[in-house]
């Protein structure tokens, strides 16, 4: 990993986009064993802004969820697993709920699907 987007997570929480409920980070080892990953052993750009969620843990990520996300990745290859808020939702919804509307549904487009629609739709222009 090198740390890459990590100061841009800790942008979104300082701008008050999102709060961090969960963070942990794992390590897939070459044979096959599964590591945690102590913040403090990140390297690379933001490792070390990353210190101020040290900690975070709201209960909502247990093993099971690490062991799922832990599944899926290669040997040699690690994660991070997160868990998140949308600060800007809450007062949102309590808007609507107040102007007589209410959420019924909610949910998360995966980037993949976002991107190859915005490409369809670009390509169609």
């Amino acid at each position: 990993m090198t740390g890459e987007g990590l100061p841009m997570l800790v942008d979104l929480v300082d701008r008050g986009v999102i709060r961090i409920l969960d963070l942990t980070f794992v390590r897939k080892n070459q044979d096959g064993t599964v590591d945690g990953v102590e913040l403090s052993e990140l390297t690379g750009d933001g490792g070390d802004a990353l210190t101020v969620f040290q900690g975070a843990s709201s209960g909502l990520l247990g093993q099971e969820d690490i062991d799922e996300a832990s599944a899926i990745l290669e040997p040699g290859s690690a994660a991070g697993i997160l868990i998140y808020e949308n600060v800007w939702a809450g007062p949102f919804a309590a808007a609507l709920r107040r102007s007589g509307g209410r959420v019924v549904a909610d949910g998360r487009i995966p980037i993949q699907e976002v991107l190859a629609s915005l490409d369809a739709a670009e390509a169609r222009a």
